[in-house]
């Protein structure tokens, strides 16, 4: 652990394990078969469906509802999983009240729209409860393609590949796969290990073979895939966090918010993973919710949120702020930190008051501190080593069409090209479509 358990003020079991199994229990309950067909009925089922619009997998919602009224989850969620391999998860992770529940005309009428993404949930949760896996191996190809990083990208992209009747060998870093959804995603949302089940489930179509510890640049070079494989597809995510840039954020108590969350992922006991009395978690996206609330979750008395611009730029949505600010998570906007304060460990944070004008953002003059024990930095993330031969774009893997990279077979998706939107479901497309521009491209 970064964080050992016998850094002042930052120490394991705030809470009894009973708690904590309440506190990171399912934060939103599935529905029941009755409730669904309730839910299903408040449908307009829209020919022109803004819903499908605004969905990045471009699920055909109206579709998939009706046959849930009809008494056919295992068809619905067949709809979904044709443009969204990893439905399940989606349900549970995707900011819908900002895409298609938000476009729902139910929303423009009543204020109140139709329930989509526990729909979805019910649908495939149903599924997979039967052991069902709906596809099948297209006859073989004889291509082998290498897809290195298996988030959503490439679980995605792989499991097309297989469907369509390539040899995928799916790699990671890491120890197990599943990349976002395994390592990035608060522990409430995806409780008994859903990730991994819902791999498990997608790895039923056969053909794909995973190989772990793997690092680009490392274990092996992009030139050496290239020369071994067919095609070769990056989803390898953004590795690096951005730094403060304020004094002393190397001081003992500072860590990188995604390493927090990845560790409690990973905790077989959460009674043992150390967390502040007093947290400050810098930055206004979804990995600051996440570790603010979390970092609540496990007995932290005081946490805020501190972002350098107003509430309106936040990247994290209103539902999710709203739910931190249940939580007994503080919200402070408009301020930046300029310095970390303590003897050796962190003992306070002190910001100043900006002002986001036509001329950017710049500091009032006026400064305060906020105690703290624990800090996490979650102001973004950049890629960390671009493979030799790629071009850079805004600080990403420039892409063209259905993510083709500049140098001939080599695609990528997800957060690392220019398109990728720090959304599984928008890596689930990117990695999708990839795929189909592989296969064609390799098969005529």
């Amino acid at each position: 652990m970064t964080n050992a358990p016998t850094t002042p003020g930052i120490v394991p079991a705030r809470l009894d394990r009973q708690t904590l199994a309440a506190n990171f229990s399912d934060v939103e309950p599935p529905m029941g078969a009755h409730e669904a067909v309730v839910a299903a009925d408040r449908c307009y089922f829209c020919h022109d469906a803004p819903c499908i619009t605004a969905c990045p997998t471009e699920i055909d919602i109206p579709l998939f509802i009706r046959q849930i009224q009809a008494g056919q989850p295992e068809a619905a969620a067949r709809t979904i999983l044709d443009q969204n391999i990893l439905g399940g998860m989606c349900a549970r992770v995707c900011p819908t009240e900002t895409l298609c529940e938000e476009a729902c005309v139910r929303e423009f009428a009543e204020g109140k729209p139709v329930e989509i993404g526990r729909l979805q949930r019910f649908a495939t949760d149903t599924l997979m409860a039967r052991d069902i896996h709906p596809y099948e191996r297209a006859a073989p190809t004889g291509k082998r393609i290498a897809v290195v990083g298996a988030g959503p990208a490439g679980l995605a992209c792989a499991h097309r590949l297989a469907m369509r009747g390539n040899d995928v060998v799916l790699m990671d870093a890491r120890e197990r796969i599943g990349g976002l959804n395994e390592y990035g995603i608060a522990a409430y949302k995806t409780p008994d290990d859903f990730a991994q089940a819902e791999i498990d489930w997608l790895m039923k179509i056969g053909g794909i073979a995973t190989r772990t510890g793997v690092r680009l640049g490392e274990t092996v070079t992009l030139q050496e895939l290239r020369a071994e494989y067919d095609a070769v597809f990056l989803g390898i995510g953004l590795g690096a966090v951005n730094a403060l840039g304020a004094e002393g954020e190397t001081r003992e108590g500072v860590r990188d918010a995604v390493d927090f969350i990845a560790e409690l992922r990973q905790a077989e006991d959460l009674a043992r993973l150390p967390v502040g009395r007093h947290v400050v978690v810098i930055g206004g996206g979804m990995t600051a919710v996440d570790a603010a609330v979390q970092s609540r979750l496990l007995g932290a008395e005081a946490v805020t949120m501190v972002y350098r611009r107003g509430r309106d730029r936040m990247s994290a949505s209103e539902h999710e702020l709203d739910h931190a600010a249940t939580a007994g998570v503080r919200i402070i906007t408009n301020a930046q930190p300029v310095a970390v304060h303590g003897n050796g460990a962190v003992r306070e944070v002190e910001f100043a008051y900006t002002h986001d004008g036509p001329d950017g953002l710049k500091p009032t003059g006026e400064t305060f501190r906020l105690r703290a024990d624990q800090v996490f930095k979650a102001i973004g993330q950049t890629l960390a080593d671009l493979p030799a031969g790629l071009s850079l774009c805004n600080g990403k893997i420039a892409v063209a069409g259905a993510g083709r990279t500049d140098l001939p077979g080599v695609w990528a998706g997800g957060d690392c090209t220019t398109g990728g939107e720090d959304l599984t479901v928008t890596a689930v497309a990117q990695g999708r479509d990839a795929a189909e521009d592989i296969h064609k491209t390799l098969n005529g």
